[in-house]
């Protein structure tokens, strides 16, 4: 259980923060830059929780409370994960488990995104960001769940052999399913905003 008894502790006054092993790095570290990736991802969907209908007026829209409420603590998870580097003892399984994003909660994204998609109109065009104000706030947060995808294919960039390779994926099909879900909560696909390529040129 964690506890926390003092807010601010002035451990990073000076450029440098605490991962999860008690490693001393830069705040501008590609490991900390891609855990506060995570973390502005997760209030980004914190936000479209917040933008989706009231209790009990959409069955769709408590469904999907339900399923991204369960994904921000997932993303606390993945925060975790990343905030502690892989090292030789955990690859040798000398150390105790440590908590990392597993195959099955990948599994559960693709799952929810076959589900949620069945019902869903075809597309015949991209997609712009809008519609209702659940769907628009959901597309802002793909956006962000995108760029802590490419924070985190950064750091597997430089310290693959210390980064769960399960985090890059999460994210990836995260990013799918909030896509979906703005569908979702477009009316099922019936109110997208779709694109128009060069509608507004003039000729």
């Amino acid at each position: 259980m964690v506890r926390l008894t003092k807010i601010y502790t002035k451990v990073g006054d000076r450029g440098q923060t605490m991962l999860g092993d008690g490693t001393m790095v830069p705040k501008s570290s590609a490991r900390v830059q891609a855990y506060g990736d995570v973390d502005e991802a997760n209030a980004s969907i914190g936000a479209a929780i917040c933008a989706l209908p009231a209790h009990g007026a959409d069955p769709d829209a408590d469904e999907v409370r339900a399923l991204l409420t369960r994904i921000q603590n997932e993303m606390f998870d993945l925060g975790a994960d990343l905030c502690v580097p892989i090292d030789e003892a955990e690859r040798s399984g000398k150390s105790g488990p440590r908590l990392r994003i597993v195959p099955g909660q990948i599994k559960s994204l693709e799952e929810a995104i076959d589900r949620f998609n069945a019902s869903l109109a075809p597309l015949n065009s991209f997609v712009l960001p809008g519609g209702t104000v659940a769907a628009a706030a959901l597309h802002a947060a793909r956006t962000v769940v995108r760029r802590a995808e490419r924070g985190v294919a950064g750091l597997m960039e430089v310290e693959g052999d210390r980064t769960n390779p399960d985090a890059l994926i999460y994210l990836n099909r995260l990013s799918d399913l909030l896509f979906v879900l703005s569908r979702v909560m477009n009316r099922s696909g019936g109110g997208d905003v779709l694109w128009k390529p060069g509608a507004t040129r003039s000729e």
